[in-house]
């Protein structure tokens, strides 16, 4: 989730109403006011909607909410003359490009900070953390074009942002902060991204930093926008949102010849609905000048077209647009949840506990009763967590999240030991000892069941400790165990034994390894065990997703 400040100075300016209608209203377009300043307020949008990762994308939404302005928002795109060339030697490094000039720009202190903040919410949305999309922003009238997106010797030279001496790109990727941050993107490939003007002046070292000479300040009128990445509409995406933006600040915007082709555009998308299936989802009757109505206020374009279709225009910002049912939404949204008529079911039934949960049940009472406390790791998690720094070789039957929106929701977790690991790493400035554990669903090859964790870290967290723990917890849900010598790697060997119960394996526990420590930057020993709930009696025996 993304959270984006507001000041209200400037909101009330581009919103043309005053604060207190917008906190009033801003939740009803998908937020949640996170807190309310003097001047500011700091709310949360969901980051399907990127548009709204800014006070220019808000206002914009919140004036055709409040039917200021309805409609479609045109942006006129002009050509600039300015053209980019591409390297070849880009094709398997990083080879989509997009461009684009925005001028008459006027900053003050909000306005600039709005758009370095929207550049960084999109490269966690849409940019899987600058791996997928990376955003530069110059003052264009600091160098001059033509501009050559190019494919460097790692050893070439140039003054990096926030220094003042020039670093080859390999030390900027070992000395500068950003470059340690996301040099893990890059470091493997023989040649580097570049972006250099007709002169040879370096103006980005894309995804790692731009150089000082474009530094954009509070006196720049001009930009040159530069989006690379290895997915086009990604990259096209974060073009339309930051130049549509800049326009809603009273900026002009100019396309950029790449290859040929002008970009961007900034056209609309169009496609057609039908009025009777919007109803039947909704539950609500509408005709088709209602619903356009709607969705009008939510700034498509709408035209009926008959009794029961019409004809929507839909902006380019809109990125989260895929399916007639997320314009629907809309006209959810428009119409008023608060609005829609609530019924009782048709079906009454009566409940009562699944065996998996009267299992996962008893496991919370034990561990609670032998003083840890629980936690709710994250489903989604990343292959780093799992394998790399556990030690582990990746599990066969990982799935993996085929559009992921970030580097660390990649996978379903297989394991929960590592996500606790993860706890302790973001708890580590708090007292010891900690001693946490969690139960939950893993999944392995499709198929949902449940283990439980738990870890205990403290200067003299030690094997018999784990030892003497699982022991009680398999004491008390009579499940009969030995204890063999394991092989697993995330454990000290001769510190670490598999869990056997009916002949299988179905745990392990013992005392982390340093390399896991360090992998998640623990300073004390580790006592930590994990199994299988299957094992536990009365668990479902057929086997699949509760």
């Amino acid at each position: 989730m993304a959270v984006i400040t507001l000041p209200f100075r400037y909101l009330e300016r581009l919103t043309r109403t005053d604060k207190k209608t917008i906190l009033d209203k801003i939740a009803f377009i998908g937020s949640d006011v996170e807190r309310v300043g003097e001047d500011h307020a700091d709310v949360e949008f969901f980051p399907d909607r990127p548009d709204l990762f800014s006070p220019e994308g808000v206002a914009r939404a919140m004036r055709g909410y409040l039917g200021i302005e309805t409609g479609l928002p045109s942006y006129k795109v002009k050509p600039s003359g300015i053209q980019f060339t591409v390297d070849p030697a880009l094709a398997d490094i990083r080879p989509v490009l997009g461009a684009a000039v925005i001028r008459g720009v006027s900053f003050d202190d909000e306005s600039i900070q709005s758009i370095m903040s929207l550049q960084e919410s999109l490269h966690w949305a849409v940019g899987r953390g600058r791996s997928k999309v990376a955003i530069g922003i110059h003052d264009l009238d600091a160098v001059r074009p033509p501009f050559h997106y190019i494919a460097s010797p790692r050893t070439r030279k140039f003054v990096p942002l926030d220094y003042t001496e020039e670093m080859t790109m390999d030390e900027i990727l070992e000395k500068h902060p950003k470059g340690r941050d996301y040099a893990k993107i890059v470091q493997d490939f023989p040649l580097f991204p570049l972006i250099v003007d007709r002169d040879d002046h370096v103006l980005s070292f894309p995804p790692i930093i731009n150089g000082e000479r474009t530094r954009v300040t509070i006196d720049t009128k001009n930009i040159l926008l530069d989006t690379t990445g290895t997915d086009r509409r990604a990259v096209g995406v974060a073009v339309n949102i930051i130049c549509t933006a800049m326009a809603e600040a009273g900026a002009t915007i100019e396309s950029i010849g790449i290859g040929g082709v002008e970009t961007p555009t900034l056209a609309p998308s169009v496609r057609t609905v039908s009025v009777s299936e919007c109803s039947r989802l909704l539950g609500v009757v509408l005709t088709a000048a209602t619903m356009a109505e709607l969705l009008r206020k939510m700034r498509f374009g709408a035209e009926t077209e008959g009794a029961d279709r019409i004809m929507v225009q839909v902006p380019c910002y809109r990125a989260d647009i895929m399916h007639d049912w997320d314009l629907f939404e809309d006209v959810a949204i428009a119409f008023g949840y608060d609005k829609l008529q609530d019924l009782p079911p048709k079906t009454y039934t009566v409940g009562k506990p699944h065996p998996v949960q009267v299992n996962a049940a008893l496991v919370r009472e034990i561990f609670c009763g032998l003083g840890y406390l629980e936690v709710m790791p994250f489903t989604l998690t990343s292959e780093e967590i799992l394998y790399r720094n556990m030690q582990r070789l990746e599990h066969p039957g990982v799935l993996r999240v085929m559009h992921p929106i970030s580097i660390e929701n990649t996978v379903v977790r297989t394991d929960l030991l590592p996500l606790l690991l993860e706890f302790l790493n973001l708890n580590r400035h708090r007292e010891l000892p900690q001693r946490l554990f969690t139960v939950g669903d893993v999944v392995d090859s499709c198929l949902t069941y449940q283990q439980a964790a738990g870890v205990s870290t403290h200067p003299e967290a030690d094997f018999s400790e784990a030892y003497a723990v699982a022991d009680a917890v398999f004491n008390e849900i009579s499940v009969d165990y030995s204890a063999k010598e394991s092989a697993d790697p995330a454990f000290i060997e001769g510190r670490r034994a598999d869990i056997i119960a009916a002949g299988k394996k179905i745990g392990v526990f013992g005392e982390i390894h340093p390399a896991v420590l360090n992998a998640f930057e623990l300073e004390h020993p580790v006592a930590a065990f994990e199994f299988d709930l299957r094992a536990v009696p009365g668990y479902p025996g057929t086997p699949g997703t509760p």
